[in-house]
């Protein structure tokens, strides 16, 4: 491993089990702490506005369908700046895309911080909520960063605390508010709190982190991802996945206050708890994945979250309160579980395609290392855009019923879908994939297809 001016590693080679030894385990997790440094900054960011509609009150003049618009906004921008985000990565290095991306989001905070106060237009409240969306673009490009670091045996667990880590930004962000709304402060306090935060993450990356000489202009990774049709599949159980956890973040709050009469207070007390857990479980979806393989894990995952939907719409008719936290904190953690086992699938499943193409050993793993990564970004947009839908699906519940009711059953019937995604792609065994040949590399093949 040798490293030259602004901090670019020429050779990596983590499948070698002597270099991952003696040097690239070290730098790797380096890489990965500061990672998820800025992938966490990124995050509260981004649900930033999750937290501030709770500030605004009766004097802001928004209707709870104005707030929902405002919440799909932001999560709208989060999901389709992952996409350049991903590219990024390639074009300058992941270390120095990191400072670039953490510095860029004390444009958002600072614009907030600006306009946050009664008798701002809510044109130019989504205005600024875009401007917010960035901080979701930093998840694409730290996964792809650090996809490239760790070897393939290691990816479930690396990939699992990267977006695990970079998750609890949003309930850290929910704490921190519930802070300051007890103490009766402003919103103010909460960017104010931040914007310093941003300053720290952006010197961090550019001092300790690295750039991979391996990934540097390889744009052309995320074409080819985009044209495999592995990268739309995985897609769609990303969105039922990630698109719940952060599509849930940001309404949760908002469903409180609407359909169950908390304050603003009341509503903070309980919001951070689900997206908390949900953060924290994450890496054990991947350690599950690792050993269980993930579209296993995956496939049950999805099952127990139709199960709590269907739990949760009987609570919302109902409106019981304790019923209905106790599901959804319920609904938090296995999304953060799926978000584990479907993030360890997709080296797996390149890897995999890479073998059944004939190639073998180290050239298998730097094909499917390279598609993967580049996938990750584009599966990451997509899935943000769950967010989008789940905040519009509530929007259009509680402006045709005035509850969320109706958006529970068509979460569930999107996670009934997700069901038979998984089973028929990755868990039902057509008699052309057992026809993988003869030989050490169809044994390979087989074998890799078995762990997906």
């Amino acid at each position: 491993m040798k490293a030259r001016g602004g901090r670019w590693i020429e050779y990596w080679d983590p499948e070698n089990e002597t270099f991952w030894k003696e040097t690239g385990r070290r730098t790797a997790r380096r890489n990965l702490f500061f990672s998820v440094l800025s992938e966490h900054i990124g995050f509260s960011v981004w649900t930033l506005w999750s937290v501030l509609v709770l500030f605004m009150g009766p004097e802001y003049g928004l209707s709870p369908a104005d707030k929902f618009l405002l919440t799909s906004v932001v999560t709208l921008v989060g999901a389709v700046v992952r996409v350049p985000y991903t590219f990024a990565v390639a074009v300058f290095g992941g270390r120095n895309w990191t400072v670039v991306s953490a510095s860029m989001l004390l444009v958002p905070t600072l614009a907030a911080f600006v306009v946050m106060e009664p008798g701002t237009s809510f044109s130019t409240f989504l205005l600024v909520g875009l401007l917010a969306g960035i901080g979701g673009g930093n998840f694409a490009s730290s996964m792809t960063n650090i996809n490239a670091f760790f070897p393939l045996r290691e990816k479930g667990w690396a990939l699992g605390l990267n977006a695990g880590g970079g998750n609890v930004g949003v309930p850290v962000i929910q704490l921190v508010a519930l802070a300051i709304i007890g103490a009766s402060g402003g919103p103010r306090v909460l960017l104010g709190i931040y914007i310093p935060l941003i300053l720290v993450a952006a010197v961090l990356a550019a001092r300790c982190m690295d750039n991979l000489t391996t990934v540097k202009n390889d744009t052309g990774a995320a074409k080819d991802a985009a044209r495999d049709a592995h990268t739309w599949i995985m897609s769609v159980l990303y969105v039922g996945t990630f698109g719940s956890f952060i599509g849930y973040s940001f309404a949760f709050g908002q469903v409180l206050t609407t359909q169950f009469g908390r304050t603003p207070l009341q509503a903070a007390y309980l919001t951070f708890i689900g997206p908390l857990l949900g953060s924290l479980v994450r890496p054990l979806g991947g350690r599950l994945a690792d050993r269980y393989g993930g579209s296993r894990i995956t496939l049950w995952n999805f099952v127990a979250m139709a199960a709590a939907t269907a739990v949760l719409v009987v609570a919302s008719m109902e409106r019981s309160l304790a019923l209905f936290v106790t599901v959804f904190v319920a609904l938090f953690v296995l999304s953060g579980l799926g978000n584990g086992s479907t993030f360890k699938m997709i080296p797996h499943i390149f890897h995999s395609k890479a073998l059944a193409r004939g190639l073998t050993g180290e050239e298998a793993v730097l094909h499917g290392r390279r598609l993967s990564g580049a996938a990750m970004g584009l599966i990451g947009a997509v899935g943000g855009l769950g967010g989008v839908g789940i905040n519009l699906a509530f929007r259009q519940s509680f402006l045709s019923s005035g509850s969320g009711t109706g958006a529970f059953v068509a979460f569930l019937a999107c996670y009934a879908v997700c069901i038979a995604v998984t089973w028929s792609v990755y868990l039902r065994r057509p008699a052309g994939r057992s026809g993988t040949g003869a030989g050490p590399a169809a044994e390979e093949t087989r074998r890799s297809y078995a762990e997906v």
